[in-house]
């Protein structure tokens, strides 16, 4: 049957293409002075033929053949069957005329191929697009007829398309304006930046309105400049919500009252009772009592978020939430980090002594990518605390509408406090919110709680929890293989089997299953360069902790084995077998931004002598990521993070390189446990050797236990190797299988 259907199917391309050959010249007589613009026409079928990299008469741009038939009729007889349309219709009897028309097909086919390859529309629109402008060449027969009522369910790829064919049209400019709002329902977020061609114009005024809704804050910077267009459009709307943030941009810390602005609009809260805490100035900013406002404001806003009601505030730059992580971090997880060595809790923890139980999970939520062990569980444990002699994990939940909650049960699997935060409640509803935990995570429009399900899978060590979570896994796979949820089923069976890969007794290859390199071992010949060196790139950072680390990382490579040579802004240090080469920025002063110039300097000397590091080393907290990230070589293969980053962090750095072997920590990077990584690695590529993973670990596990400093040991228990760190391996995984699919 597969055969049979094969044959219809090159049957049928074979009379397609046949048909684009001989139709004209088997039923039109051409006249030689429009033949050229039959040419013209012929060949770019050939060329968007040509694009899928074969010239066969057929256009293969989907993996599935009904698609690729509709695509190739379209190209050819439609195209085609338009021609001999033009040529035989005798009320269009101007040799212009004709030409006029002919000339839309060959500007259509041609636009279209550029903005395909560019990546700017997709092939699926080709059919659409080729009927658009069948119907307005069939209007165009009278030359008075405009293009804009072909425009009204045009996608926006298409609706330019058709403008800059038809550029010659009587409806052109009411064309453009057409297209402009298209553009604007497509990007929101441009629509201040590109308003002001338009701002006279009648839905200027509604696009404003749209832009508030977009981002609140955007407007504001807008309405700050009362004399521009578009200052002016603001300043003059008759929108309820653009004239209060119009009034809001001419009041003093203007973007502090801004998370609240649902709760103002509405009369539920006053600029006057907001402005207590606000204050006219640092010294009488009150940012407890700020805080506490954020997090009343979060419950409300997200339980009229679970009712499909989305505030307008809570979102987007300056909005709610993005400013309770930020005073989150500022006022309580940086000061508890910073008095890590503080031995009296009572000191250390002094900054949230006045938060409640619900204020305190939000800055543990919030603070995820800062802060540090020690204070998570300090932090946790006070929340525990305040919730009386028999706390309720599940009333604490219910307080916040499960807000964040399944980024709270990843964090307190991470740092081993899910088993103890479940018992705090019936086992009937812990199983509850587990279930919940591993529930919808196709849906959410983001592989975030995929990878944080992943993440929290290989931090559990409570057995019967590992199946519960994992039952739960197989049940919602088998609901969307019912379903035929294609994306549901991706995600959920590769879950699973990462799952089931973590014991051997499964006999599951992932890199196999999933196509991925493998997650266990890496080969020296991967990490050299064309030259056979290994390069790697170490990030230091300016401040405390870069200084102090700085020269024992430098004295951790001896004489007898390296050479260093010490540059004004980076050391480069040299093995003198094995050739290995590294280079590391000073850790210059951060506050004068002499770390960050260093980096600057040291990545444009690699790029000018063709050095392309293959390893990377971020030795820093987890701030200071970002900028390791955003200077990171791409294709790395092996990258070492003094700090976890989170799943945005780990999406970035494999998005740059797919295929990196990442070796994490959950808490900041200690200097004694990264020097003795640092020295395996090296040592290994100096012996030829291959790393393998679980072998690295097995002996840096004892070299660790026989530590007489028991917090060292407690630190290595925190680092992750690369086929543990679950997060990555289902986000390299996932991507695979999805491009794959």
């Amino acid at each position: 049957m597969y055969k049979q259907m094969k044959l219809v199917q090159f049957l049928l391309c074979t009379v397609l293409f046949s048909t684009r050959v001989f139709a004209a010249s088997d039923t039109l007589k051409i006249p030689l002075y429009r033949q050229y613009f039959h040419d013209k026409i012929n060949n770019e079928q050939l060329l968007l033929e040509k694009s899928d990299g074969k010239s066969d008469g057929s256009l293969h741009a989907s993996q599935h053949e009904e698609i690729n038939l509709r695509l190739t009729d379209f190209l050819f007889r439609k195209i085609d069957d338009l021609q001999n349309w033009i040529e035989s219709n005798d009320s269009i009897s101007s040799n212009n005329d004709k030409i006029r028309l002919l000339a839309y097909i060959e500007k259509t086919l041609m636009t279209f191929r550029a903005t395909w390859k560019k990546k700017q529309i997709s092939i699926s629109e080709f059919p659409s697009l080729i009927e658009s402008m069948e119907a307005i060449i069939n209007a165009q027969q009278n030359a008075s007829v405009s293009i804009v009522p072909f425009m009204d369910n045009l996608s926006y790829p298409v609706a330019i398309i058709i403008t800059n064919v038809f550029d010659d049209n009587i409806g052109y400019a009411s064309a453009k304006k057409v297209l402009y709002l298209k553009y604007c329902n497509v990007h929101k977020e441009k629509i201040l930046s590109t308003i002001r061609p338009y701002v006279n114009e009648p839905f200027a005024d509604s696009l404003i309105a749209i832009a508030c809704l977009n981002n609140p804050t955007q407007l504001y910077s807008y309405a700050q400049s009362i004399n521009t267009p578009e200052g002016i459009l603001i300043h003059n709307s008759n929108n309820k919500i653009v004239k209060k943030v119009a009034e809001l941009s001419q009041t003093p810390n203007a973007l502090m009252y801004f998370p609240f602005l649902d709760d103002i609009l509405s009369g539920k809260n006053s600029m006057d009772s907001i402005k207590k805490f606000i204050g006219n100035g640092e010294e009488v900013y009150d940012s407890v009592g700020y805080y506490k406002l954020l997090v009343k404001t979060e419950i409300n806003y997200f339980r009229r978020l679970t009712a499909k009601d989305t505030p307008i505030a809570m979102f987007g730059p300056n909005g709610l939430q993005e400013v309770l992580k930020d005073k989150a971090i500022r006022h309580f997880v940086t000061p508890i980090n910073n008095l890590h060595n503080e031995n009296n809790l009572d000191v250390r923890m002094r900054a949230i002594d006045p938060l409640t139980p619900e204020e305190l999970y939000f800055m543990i939520v919030l603070g995820e990518n800062d802060i540090f062990t020690s204070s998570y569980k300090h932090s946790y444990s006070r929340m525990l605390q305040r919730m009386g002699n028999k706390p309720r994990g599940d009333s604490l939940l219910m307080n916040v509408h499960f807000d964040f909650f399944k980024k709270f049960i990843k964090m307190a699997a991470n740092y081993n406090k899910l088993d103890t935060f479940l018992k705090t409640m019936p086992v009937r509803n812990s199983e509850y919110l587990m279930k919940a935990f591993v529930a919808n995570l196709d849906k959410s429009g983001s592989m975030e709680d995929a990878t944080d399900v992943a993440d929290s899978y290989s931090s559990i060590n409570n057995k019967q929890l590992l199946r519960i979570i994992l039952n739960y896994v197989i049940e919602n796979e088998q609901q969307n293989i019912t379903q035929g949820n294609e994306n549901g089923i991706i995600v959920y069976s590769l879950l699973k089997n990462i799952f089931l890969s973590g014991d051997s007794s499964n006999h599951i290859d992932l890199t196999a299953l999933a196509g991925i390199p493998s997650i266990y071992e890496i080969d020296k010949k991967e990490l050299q360069d064309d030259s056979g060196r290994i390069i790697q790139q170490v990030f230091f950072y300016g401040d405390e902790d870069g200084k102090l680390y700085f020269t024992p990382f430098l004295n951790s490579f001896s004489s007898k084995e390296w050479k260093i040579v010490k540059k004004s802004e980076w050391v480069e240090i040299k093995s003198l077998k094995g050739n290995i080469w590294i280079y590391a920025n000073l850790p210059l002063d951060y506050d004068a931004n002499l770390d960050d110039t260093a980096q600057v300097h040291l990545n444009n000397y690699l790029e000018e002598n063709n050095l392309h590091p293959n390893v990377v080393i971020h030795r820093g907290h987890s701030y200071w990521l970002p900028g390791t990230i955003s200077r990171m070589p791409i294709n790395t293969k092996i990258v070492l993070l003094g700090s976890c980053g989170g799943y945005k962090n780990l999406q970035q750095i494999l998005e740059l390189s797919p295929d990196a072997h990442i070796i994490s920590t959950k808490e900041i990077g200690a200097g004694d446990i990264n020097k003795p990584i640092i020295n395996y690695l090296n040592q290994s590529f100096l012996g030829n050797k291959k790393i393998v993973w679980k072998d690295m670990w097995q002996t840096l596990t004892t070299f660790f236990k026989n530590d007489s400093n028991k917090s060292v040991s407690e630190s290595w228990d925190n680092y992750i190797p690369p086929y543990r760190n679950l997060g990555a391996i289902f986000i390299k995984a996932y991507d695979k299988m999805l491009s794959a699919y």
